[in-house]
C-alpha cells in the first residue's frame, strides 16, 4: 500500500500518441535504404553515433537522445482489431475474463480518488479504426474507464456544460446544500456506498470545470507554430495540457496509415506531420520539467510489409515492426532488437 501510494505521488504521466491502422517501420524508425524493400527514401543520422531513422523525420534525428526505438516486435497478429487488442491490452481475453487496456491500468495505478479531473481521456475523432481500436477497463470495471471524446468540432467533455437556465451561484448552492445534506445522513453511519455517492458527485463537479483543459486559445502562438496546425497538433497540445492538469493517461490517434495503395505518397504526408508533432511534444515537456515523469509512446496495431504490393503499397505486417518509447527515463538513445537487412524479420531481441 506504500508504494502504490508513493506511486500516486509521483505525479508519473503517459501520452500515447496511436498510429491507427499500423504506420509502416520502414519509413520511420527502421529504415532500410537500397534494399529491394526499402522504398524511396534515404535514412539520416541522428545524435546517437550510429543509429539513422527515416529521412522523413528530420526533428526528431535531432532527439534521439531523448528517445528508445524498438525495432524488434513480432506479434503474430496482422488484424486491426486482434491487433489493436494485443498492443493495449498486452494479452487476449478468456472466456469469462475481460483484461483491461493500458490507460485503465494506468488509471488504477496512478490515478488519485480526490482528483477532479479524468483519469483517463481518448481522443479519436477519425472514423476510419474507430471500432477497431476501442477502449474498456475490463475487470477493473467502469471507475477507470476512458472519458471518449469523438466529436472533432466540439472536443471536450460530453453532457458536462451547466445548463444556461442555471446561474452560476445557483449551481454552487446546489452544490453546497448536497454536500450539507449528505454529509448530515454520512454521520453515525459510515458507509462505504454513501461516501462513494459522495465521491460521485464530487467528481463529477470538478469535471465540470475542466473545459479550460480542452481550450487552447490561451496557449502562446509559438506553441501552436511549434506543433503545427492540424488537428493531430491540437489534440496533442491538450494532451499535454492534461498531463500537467494530472491526468495519468492520454491517448491521441492519428488515422489512418493504413496504406495498402499510396504507401510512400500516404507517408509523405503523415511523418513529416509526426516528426513535428512529437519533437514538438518532447521540447514542450522538456521546458515544462515534465520530461523525465512523461512518458511519451508512439505505436499502432503493427508495421506495413517489407513487400511492396502492386499499388505501390505494403500491406499489414505485425512479425518485424517497430514502436517507440520517449521522455519518462527510458535509456537515453537506446535502440532494442534488430531486424534482418530487408526487415522481413526480427533477428535480434524479439518481443
Amino acid at each position: 500500500d506504500g508504494l502504490n501510494a508513493a506511486l500516486k505521488k509521483s505525479n508519473k504521466r503517459v501520452i500515447l500518441l496511436w498510429l491507427a491502422g499500423g504506420a509502416s517501420q520502414l519509413e520511420t524508425w527502421d529504415p532500410k535504404p537500397g534494399a529491394p524493400t526499402g522504398g524511396p527514401f534515404a535514412d539520416t543520422p541522428t545524435d546517437i553515433p550510429g543509429v539513422h531513422i527515416s529521412e522523413l523525420m528530420p526533428k526528431m534525428a535531432k532527439r534521439m537522445k531523448h528517445s528508445c526505438i524498438i525495432r524488434s516486435l513480432n506479434t503474430k497478429d496482422g488484424g486491426h482489431g486482434g491487433g489493436a487488442d494485443l498492443m493495449l491490452r498486452g494479452r487476449r481475453d478468456e472466456p469469462t475474463l475481460k483484461y483491461p487496456d493500458l490507460g485503465a491500468v494506468v488509471a488504477k495505478e496512478l490515478g488519485r480518488m480526490d482528483s477532479q479531473g479524468p483519469d483517463y481521456v481518448n481522443f479519436y475523432t477519425s472514423t476510419e479504426g474507430r471500432g477497431s481500436a476501442k477502449t474498456t477497463p475490463g475487470f477493473l470495471g467502469a471507475r477507470y474507464g476512458a472519458i471518449n471524446l469523438y466529436d472533432g468540432k466540439k472536443l471536450s467533455l460530453p453532457n458536462i456544460e451547466k445548463l444556461d437556465s442555471v446561474t452560476k451561484g445557483d449551481h454552487e448552492a446546489r452544490a453546497d446544500l448536497r454536500n450539507f445534506l449528505s454529509s448530515r445522513f454520512d454521520q453515525g453511519r459510515g458507509l462505504a456506498s454513501v461516501k462513494s455517492h459522495a465521491a460521485a458527485y464530487a467528481r463529477v463537479h470538478g469535471l465540470m470545470s475542466c473545459e479550460k483543459l480542452f481550450d487552447i486559445s490561451d496557449e502562446p502562438q509559438y506553441i501552436k507554430d511549434m506543433y503545427g496546425p492540424t488537428q493531430f497538433a491540437e489534440q496533442t497540445i491538450m494532451a499535454r495540457r492534461m498531463v500537467e492538469a494530472g491526468v495519468p493517461f492520454v491517448r491521441v490517434s492519428r488515422a489512418w496509415w493504413d496504406s495498402h495503395g499510396q504507401n510512400f505518397e500516404t507517408h509523405l504526408e503523415m511523418v513529416p506531420e509526426l516528426d513535428r508533432v512529437l519533437s514538438a511534444l518532447i521540447d514542450d515537456l522538456k521546458q515544462r520539467g515534465m520530461l523525465e515523469d512523461t512518458l511519451v509512446v508512439t505505436m499502432g496495431e503493427f508495421g506495413r510489409t517489407p513487400k511492396i504490393n502492386g499499388s505501390l503499397g505494403r500491406d499489414h505486417f505485425a512479425t518485424a515492426w517497430s514502436a517507440s518509447l520517449h521522455g519518462g527515463r527510458t535509456v537515453p538513445g537506446a535502440v532494442y532488437g534488430k531486424t534482418d537487412a530487408k526487415g522481413e524479420r526480427v533477428v535480434e531481441g524479439e518481443i
